[in-house]
């Protein structure tokens, strides 16, 4: 009987920090994973700030308009805009994993639509609430 030929597979014992990690390649469920975790840090992280500031802003117009004032330059709206997007991130991707949960796109081609999925529809999204927050219509 023949051996199977067998294919030298390279061998990473001692990797190099600098050297390999540029050509490391991450699949795009990658960048889903880590944006969910940092959307669900800077929600967290900025929760009680959001809640303190909507409290002030209800208690009376004049503190209303206050916010208003603040709420307009630009440097503020950016701020507006990464909660927005880590909003609406978090909320797709947590949709994502609830349909893994249901083993629904558990394959490789499956969690790479789905992760594919995710990033348009969040990215789009705030796209649209950019538009509307920045004045374009």
């Amino acid at each position: 009987m023949s051996e199977a030929v067998k294919k030298d597979r390279p061998q990473f014992r001692n990797i190099n920090f600098l050297k390999n990690l540029p050509f490391y390649y991450w699949p795009i469920g990658a960048y889903v994973s880590i944006g969910h975790r940092i959307s669900g840090f800077l929600l967290a992280a900025l929760l009680p700030f959001i809640l303190y500031l909507l409290e002030k802003s209800l208690t009376s117009e004049i503190s209303f308009a206050h916010f208003q004032g603040i709420a307009s330059h630009w440097f503020v709206k950016l701020i507006i805009l990464a909660l927005v997007w880590s909003y609406l991130h978090h909320f797709c991707a947590g949709i994502r994993h609830l349909l893994m949960d249901l083993h629904i796109g558990l394959t490789k081609e499956g969690t790479g639509r789905t992760a594919i999925v995710v990033l348009a529809i969040s990215l789009s999204l705030t796209l649209l609430v950019a538009l509307k927050l920045f004045g374009v219509f």
